[in-house]
């Protein structure tokens, strides 16, 4: 085969007055898992459906090894789907329901048998073939409708936020389980979710999405360290945002001037900014430091709140003139000591570590 596995060109959808997508276009590896990650409203789950054939795009092709899905109907493109509320027949047992899709297909009874049972073995579900989904957990029906989706191999599987109606421990047990099925069966997977931390957890990359576009594209690390636009600065990981004035760019980085008149050289520059312009610069909590009391030609501020969160604290600092900063410190930090609300500190951080959009 030549060229990407799977391609996506051009996809724009228009409801009526509102263009839901525009200009999306992405090309997926075979046994890659792609994240769609975004707000709601931005775009990913209509670009999801029009994958799996449920919508049809008003513009734009889809290829899958080549070739143009657009003409095939979506019962025949073969493409696995696991939806958010699991969509399991309640009048059928779990087996029936995992078999269903073999059914359909018309295949050979000892043939549905056999991969029912390596489909429920796979989502570790041995022993429930006979159990009705409405006495099982959300965690294990999600799993059913995982197996279901699987059970007939299909070349690429969609999945459609099928965690967000779960508690948070059992939502982190479940992504434990998706990373090992992908590694197990090498399976291509495209999914939907508007949590960013489950993007990061599951993903080999991620589409961030934003009012119907792709914004940027990239492996977790590469959008958290190099956003390309203040959106994915913001929404891939905390943040905070300071107002600045440019006083010179070379093109790549920037020397601003940060409220209070404090200087920082050597900031990486997102976008055209000129001398006289201003730019947000972005500031990650775990990337400022914190000392007792001020320090000429550092940002200082006030202790607003600490609040205790095991490994880290979280300090809210607010300096004159600005909104409050987010900073996170490990916990055992020199700077905890004697630090309470109330108390003055100076902030410091890396140049390299901050971005100006």
């Amino acid at each position: 085969m030549t060229g990407p596995f799977l391609s996506i060109r051009g996809i724009r959808k228009v409801f009526g007055p509102v263009t839901a997508v525009r200009n999306v276009t992405m090309d997926v590896a075979e046994g890659e898992f792609m994240t769609f990650l975004g707000p709601s409203g931005s775009g990913k789950s209509t670009t999801l459906y029009i994958l799996a054939g449920f919508q049809d795009p008003t513009d734009g092709d889809i290829l899958l090894k080549g070739q143009s899905l657009l003409a095939t109907p979506s019962h025949r493109r073969n493409i696995g789907m696991v939806f958010q509320r699991y969509t399991l027949f309640p009048h059928l047992s779990v087996g029936e329901n995992v078999a269903f899709p073999l059914r359909i297909r018309r295949r050979p009874q000892a043939e549905i048998a056999e991969r029912v049972r390596a489909a429920l073995r796979l989502v570790r579900l041995e022993g429930f073939e006979d159990r009705r989904p409405a006495l099982m957990s959300g965690g294990q029906q999600q799993r059913v409708a995982l197996a279901r989706a699987l059970v007939y191999d299909p070349p690429v599987l969609l999945m459609d936020e099928p965690l967000s109606a779960l508690d948070k421990k059992l939502r982190e047990e479940i992504q434990f389980e998706i990373r090992r099925i992908h590694r197990e069966t090498g399976v291509t997977i495209l999914y939907v979710t508007h949590d960013q931390e489950e993007a990061l957890r599951l993903s080999d990359r991620i589409a961030v999405f934003s009012q119907g576009e792709i914004d940027q594209i990239g492996t977790g690390p590469e959008l958290y360290s190099a956003p390309a636009t203040r959106f994915v600065a913001g929404f891939v990981g905390d943040s905070n945002f300071l107002d600045a004035d440019v006083l010179a760019t070379d093109g790549r980085t920037a020397r601003l001037a940060l409220p209070g008149g404090v200087i920082v050289d050597g900031v990486p520059l997102q976008g055209r900014r000129a001398a006289g312009e201003r730019a947000a610069l972005l500031l990650r909590p775990e990337r400022i430091d914190l000392a007792p009391g001020g320090r000429p030609g550092h940002l200082g501020g006030t202790v607003r709140d600490i609040t205790f969160l095991g490994n880290t604290i979280h300090v809210i600092v607010e300096p004159p003139g600005v909104p409050p900063l987010s900073v996170r410190l490990p916990f055992g930090h020199r700077a905890l000591a004697g630090l309470a609300p109330g108390v003055s500190v100076s902030l410091d951080f890396v140049p390299e570590a901050m971005h100006a959009f």
